[in-house]
């Protein structure tokens, strides 16, 4: 197929979606990031226009109402969205999060990336996203478990081990799949703990769940560091974003001889030139809820962490942090994004002539949704692994991930984050060829 058709096919593509500016423009939306990204692999893989199209749209929107009564007595309503991707190589898999600032665009974003995520570290699995649009923090217990069930049942036809499996994600916890597999077996009339992922381990989670997307950043920093040639004891790190992502990582990267200079949450950073003790720090959180305050290092902002002269840089916060205005001064060799979306498509560029390793959000916090399918395959099977387990298989498939993309990217003289969508997207499309559109 020639560039001109193919150009013409992405255009096609993008004006019957309602979006034909350029994506780079709109570095604050999400689905846009994204899909400038898939415009670039689809042009160098020669994708065919049709399955462009096949493959940008979700195949399911869903939005609901969720009425619920608060404890004072009042009744407040609610939106939730559950957006499903692409189901071709399996059932559709992703987080529901709650956040007052949630948009369906974001959740779109998100259950695409679920997509690629699942196809580069070749589980059977699609992508999904949910949300629902509150402030968890100004909700009582009661109220979080009215709005979990009556979102829960707003999709149960939608939900199931076979077709659609949420996991935990911002705001949300194994609580709240609890009250997500409990709702979902009483409809069922019996317990299906294969429904969710990110359970308590007394319902059917898997060990090592927790600390998952943090191990398979750790993994994927010491792989990139060993392409590099650069070594592990001594190299200084920077987290921005001190949650169960960044904290784990951190911690992990810590044992293994790496120097993690500089951390921060939602009230701010700090750094320490001779090393953060993370479970100083982490000591620190539990005692005061947040970092603010922290004695052991200087204070700084979000963004001057950012731009600190360290080896590597863990973006684990939230998306478009890394942006057209703050990328030519990034200093960082390696950047692992621990987040979803922190890096805009502006961005790519001036890192990539910087010369900045980028291991992109869906190979790098890909071990969550790894040991995601640990679990569900252990519920499925009724049979549990040890922790020891768990870790030996998500390092094999991080391991062996990494090293498909890397190769993708020689092979195409391109950078990681382009060859992990090409990786991806190849496979997803190879599936769809096989089982052709059913008509």
């Amino acid at each position: 197929m020639n560039q001109d058709n193919l150009a013409v096919g992405l255009r096609t593509a993008r004006e019957l979606i309602g979006r034909d500016k350029d994506p780079i423009l709109s570095e604050d939306n999400p689905f846009e990031a994204m899909m400038a990204r898939f415009d670039r692999a689809a042009e160098l893989l020669d994708l065919d226009p049709g399955m462009c199209k096949v493959l940008r749209e979700p195949e399911r929107q869903i939005i609901v109402a969720i009425p619920v009564q608060r404890d004072n007595g009042e009744l407040d309503v609610f939106t939730g969205y559950r957006v499903l991707h692409n189901s071709a190589r399996g059932p559709c898999k992703g987080g529901i999060r709650f956040d007052l600032n949630v948009t369906l665009d974001e959740v779109k974003a998100l259950a695409a990336w679920m997509t690629w995520k699942c196809a580069v570290v070749n589980i059977p699995f699609g992508g999904a996203k949910g949300a629902v649009v509150c402030d968890p923090s100004v909700l009582s217990i009661n109220e979080l478990e009215r709005v979990t069930r009556r979102y829960t049942a707003a999709l149960i036809d939608t939900l199931g081990p076979d077709s659609d499996i949420p996991a935990p994600d911002i705001n949300t916890n194994e609580r709240v799949m609890a009250w997500i597999m409990d709702t979902y077996s009483m409809h069922m009339r019996h317990s299906v703990t294969s429904v969710v992922t990110g359970k308590p381990i007394e319902m059917g989670g898997s060990r090592g769940r927790r600390e998952a997307t943090g191990r398979g950043c750790m993994i994927v920093t010491q792989e990139a560091l060993r392409h590099l040639g650069l070594p592990l004891r001594g190299t200084k790190v920077a987290i921005q974003g001190f949650g169960n992502v960044g904290s784990v990582a951190g911690e992990l990267l810590e044992q293994e001889g790496l120097t993690v200079v500089a951390i921060s949450d939602k009230t701010g950073g700090f750094y320490n030139a001779n090393g953060i003790y993370v479970a100083d720090a982490l000591s620190w959180i539990r005692e005061h809820r947040y970092l603010a305050g922290y004695p052991n290092a200087d204070p700084i902002s979000n963004a001057e962490l950012l731009e600190l002269d360290v080896d590597v840089l863990l973006p684990a916060a939230v998306e478009n942090m890394i942006t057209r205005k703050n990328a030519d001064r990034i200093k960082a060799k390696i950047i692992c994004e621990g987040a979803n979306g922190p890096t805009t498509p502006g961005a790519d560029k001036i890192l990539d002539e910087k010369g900045i390793f980028v291991i992109p959000d869906i190979l790098a916090n890909a071990g969550g949704v790894t040991v995601s399918y640990f679990e569900w395959v252990q519920d499925r099977a009724g049979y549990f692994w040890s922790e020891a387990t768990v870790i030996e298989r998500l390092n094999e498939i991080i391991q062996h991930s990494f090293q498909d993309v890397l190769s993708v990217a020689k092979r195409h003289d391109v950078n990681m984050r382009t060859a992990a969508y090409m990786l991806a997207m190849e496979r997803v499309a190879a599936v769809h060829r096989l089982r052709g559109i059913y008509a």
